[in-house]
């Protein structure tokens, strides 16, 4: 009787005590800072009717400003995979002077206060700014326009790329390439076929964290975007924009419709991600 009592070969045991307690703590956590702030823009705009949601939501200033944030976004994201996966490279293959530093110095945006990171930029991107100055005589201004938008979300978008596959390339051994060498693969062969495989997972997870970062910057990109009107404003302009002036409906809708695109492009990123390892566990 006693040992049905206290042994009981079915019952599950764990190593740390109190899930139940954790479980409850993580769900309420989650609704308080995710679930009923989002809940509450959902039910906000749901205040307006159909033809008043539609034309808030597809005003062509509105518009311009989905087509500049997610567009620019997208292309930051995928800069940022090209050179974060070198410069990621670069630190974990290669010893050179100063490398410690550059290594620090990837971390510079997290750190960084956006609004200071957006001064920044637009002094060195300015006309008379130390690199504006030099691109001028070429024609090619950057601040004040959508290429200045690009510039600082790639600013802000470098570190997710870099940490997220750094590690994996850290793990990887030489004796790979070495292999693929010895068997006559090229560079570019031992890459693609060696390489890329194992490292496209994390490549899309920094790539999917640099465009979660970049749709929702805010204060590196008003200084340096100009905010002109069809040209240059970004959509979380719009939303603080709407809030200012007290259209707390027309500026959840914006939010809301801004919440729907990046939760699809991210799933999409997600379930590529997810094939992605698949096939790489499939090869193995």
């Amino acid at each position: 009787m006693g040992v049905a009592t206290f042994f009981n070969p079915t019952r599950q045991t764990r190593v740390l005590p109190g899930f139940g307690l954790a479980l409850g703590y993580t769900l309420v956590y989650l609704s308080l800072v995710v679930l009923i702030p989002l809940s509450a823009v959902f039910l906000e705009s749901a205040t307006l009717s159909g033809s008043e949601f539609w034309a808030i939501v597809s005003s062509p200033r509105v518009v311009a400003t989905y087509k500049l944030s997610f567009g620019a976004s997208l292309l930051a994201a995928a800069i940022n995979a090209v050179f974060g996966l070198m410069l990621a490279w670069a630190l974990v293959r290669y010893s050179f002077p100063g490398k410690k530093l550059i290594d620090a110095l990837v971390d510079l945006p997290f750190a960084l206060p956006t609004a200071v990171a957006g001064i920044a930029l637009t002094a060195l991107y300015a006309g008379n700014g130390w690199i504006g100055s030099l691109l001028a005589p070429l024609g090619i201004k950057v601040a004040f326009t959508p290429l200045g938008v690009l510039v600082a979300l790639v600013f802000i978008g470098v570190p997710f790329v870099v940490r997220t596959v750094q590690p994996i390339l850290e793990d990887l051994e030489t004796e790979l390439e070495e292999a693929a060498a010895s068997l006559g693969a090229n560079r570019l062969q031992t890459f693609s076929k060696v390489l890329l495989p194992t490292l496209l997972p994390a490549l899309l997870t920094g790539f999917a964290l640099a465009f979660a970062r970049a749709v929702g910057e805010y204060g590196s990109v008003i200084f340096i975007a100009g905010n002109i009107p069809m040209v240059s404003e970004i959509t979380p302009l719009i939303i603080i924009t709407k809030l200012e002036q007290y259209d707390y409906a027309g500026a959840t809708a914006v939010a809301v419709v801004m919440l729907v695109f990046s939760f699809l492009m991210l799933l999409a990123i997600n379930l590529l991600q997810a094939w992605s390892a698949k096939r790489t566990g499939r090869n193995r």
